[in-house]
């Protein structure tokens, strides 16, 4: 199974695709499914701000788009422009839709290098669900 520390640098690699024009604040993200696989993705920007993706959201897409069916157990988030880029409130939102029950793991590096965990039920508690 990947580590921490793989999913990390996948971050950190997809940060450097991302389009970022006008805020000029890159992000990568790498989520890690039940299933074992990996989905990456950076944000893109767009001059209506309202359009832009998160890089985030847009690992998760890819994973749906490519057939995933399996809950998000991990997901590493990166930025070079600030240390722990915790996820936005609609990423926190899609994540947990995402983990279906599960406590996902959110990856941060923190200013010095190291690993932070946080956890989606404490980043985003009485989440939004449907019954």
């Amino acid at each position: 199974m990947i580590t921490n520390e793989e999913l990390l640098n996948n971050a950190k690699d997809a940060s450097q695709k991302a389009y970022s024009k006008y805020s000029d604040f890159q992000v990568g993200a790498c989520a890690l499914y039940e299933s074992g696989h990996v989905y990456s993705g950076c944000n893109v920007e767009n001059s209506s701000y309202g359009l832009a993706l998160c890089a985030e959201r847009n690992a998760m897409s890819n994973a749906i788009a490519n057939g995933e069916t399996s809950k998000i157990i991990k997901i590493a988030i990166f930025s070079p422009k600030t240390s722990l880029c915790f996820p936005c409130g609609a990423c926190r939102q899609w994540i947990q839709e995402f983990a279906k029950g599960y406590n996902t793991e959110i990856i941060l590096e923190d200013n010095s290098g190291e690993i932070k965990i946080f956890y989606i039920n404490d980043l985003l508690p009485h989440s939004f669900e449907l019954i």
